[in-house]
């Protein structure tokens, strides 16, 4: 089959760059190529997003969200709970990285006990690093399959306790530095590189414009797991809800009303609520495993993971993360920006995910094509899951072979991110 796809691109059209960019991937590096110890996704699923505080799972424990998106998986492929090796979840509020949590969503989901289950706390990236976690196991052959989850709910849990602390901290100018607002980071992207409020505003005003596009069109509904949950009202009245759509997207949203918002951060600054990611709730689940396992259990093969990457950057910089973490991803990948077709690149705040953008001349119509973290919201411990589940339903969408990446910077100042294959109908 390989050589008669080569064969067939030679007799293609030499000036088609499509042509030229399917050959090379054909002859080049490990993208493309089919390995019975690839780390594949076999399916993956989120709950809606919902606002913190205010929105619809204000009121639902994050247990009762991961739980759903556990069994969702698992029962759209058919799997047995008892088939996976481990499970890893991604958690930033909770105690302990939410533990006890995941323990107990495992339990409310009917998994049994003999199944063993973790939790990873890598901020921002934590729902990615899940999924990094799980790979690794099955890179080493301590399971054939897994799953890599993300939950947070922020309605119920707040942002504000850092924890223990040494005060020598602030002899030490980078420690000092990892306490920075995040806003404030976002504000020093913006004054550093020169990514001005009118580039921002643009940027928010477009992720609105593609999510409730593509929210309207029904884009998001074979992501999405309908949650029955509760939700007490203004009066105090508690009734049943379904739960099946994110509630963040404005789909009102125009760039004469975000010019109008106060700078959040600084009286003189940029970054407002209207150009930053939304405080939310929500979970996702990925399923990945090792590619003979999966196929001999007759499982589908929804991507490849074909290379991932955590890099290191200035705490004060921490928006900067994607720039660096994504070239060292591709490198791996053996493949280039122009190679990729879409990109989820988380965006915390729109001076980062335009500098990012920019930095990596990125076409934007490659970027966030449903939407981003600004219209989406950005719960911590589920956006990398999140983001690799809409990923690999988008590139299934388009019906082709393709390749895409997930990336988020990281609070302290660090960036994630993972190269996926799709490998076409």
């Amino acid at each position: 089959m390989h050589r008669l796809k080569i064969i067939s691109g030679h007799l293609s059209h030499p000036g088609s760059s499509e042509h030229r960019r399917d050959l090379w991937r054909s002859d080049c590096g490990s993208s493309g190529s089919s390995s019975p110890e690839d780390v594949v996704v076999v399916h993956g699923m989120r709950t809606a997003v919902g606002k913190a505080k205010r929105g619809a799972f204000k009121d639902t424990t994050p247990d009762e969200l991961l739980s759903a998106v556990m069994k969702a998986v698992l029962t759209d492929v058919g799997l047995s709970a008892d088939k996976l090796g481990d499970i890893c979840v991604g958690n930033v509020l909770q105690p302990g990285a939410g533990a006890l949590v995941a323990r107990i969503a495992h339990f409310l989901s009917g998994f049994p006990e003999t199944v063993p289950v973790s939790t990873v706390n890598r901020q921002c990236s934590s729902g990615l690093q899940a999924l990094f976690n799980i790979a690794g196991a099955i890179r080493s052959r301590s399971i054939d399959l897994g799953l890599a989850c993300g939950v947070e709910s922020m309605s119920l849990r707040s942002m504000g306790d850092p924890g223990d602390l040494s005060p020598r901290l602030t002899d030490f100018d980078k420690a000092r530095d990892c306490i920075i607002p995040m806003g404030i980071t976002s504000e020093n992207v913006a004054e550093k590189f020169g990514i001005s409020r009118e580039k921002q505003d643009a940027f928010a005003l477009s992720s609105q414009q593609k999510a409730a596009r593509a929210q309207s069109s029904a884009v998001f509904a074979q992501e999405i797991v309908p949650v029955r949950t509760r939700f007490v009202d203004d009066s105090g009245t508690e009734q049943a809800v379904t739960v099946a759509k994110d509630d963040g997207i404005r789909a009102g949203t125009t760039l004469a009303g975000l010019n109008k918002l106060r700078p959040a951060f600084k009286p003189d600054g940029s970054t407002t609520a209207g150009n930053s990611s939304q405080v939310s709730d929500g979970a996702a689940a990925v399923l990945i495993g090792r590619r003979s396992a999966v196929e001999a259990l007759g499982l589908p093969v929804l991507g490849v993971l074909r290379a991932s990457a955590v890099v290191g950057v200035p705490p004060d910089l921490m928006g900067i993360g994607p720039a660096f973490a994504i070239p060292a991803a591709l490198k791996e990948a053996g493949l280039t920006v122009a190679d990729i077709d879409v990109f989820e690149i988380n965006e915390a705040f729109a001076s980062q995910a335009v500098y990012c953008v920019e930095h990596l001349g990125i076409p934007l119509e490659k970027v966030n094509p449903n939407g981003g973290a600004i219209a989406l919201g950005h719960p911590l411990g589920c956006t990398g899951a999140r983001q690799v589940v809409t990923l690999l339903h988008e590139l299934r969408r388009r019906g082709r072979r393709a390749y895409g990446v997930v990336s988020m910077c990281i609070g302290t100042g660090m960036g994630a991110a993972a190269v996926f294959e799709y490998p076409g109908p």
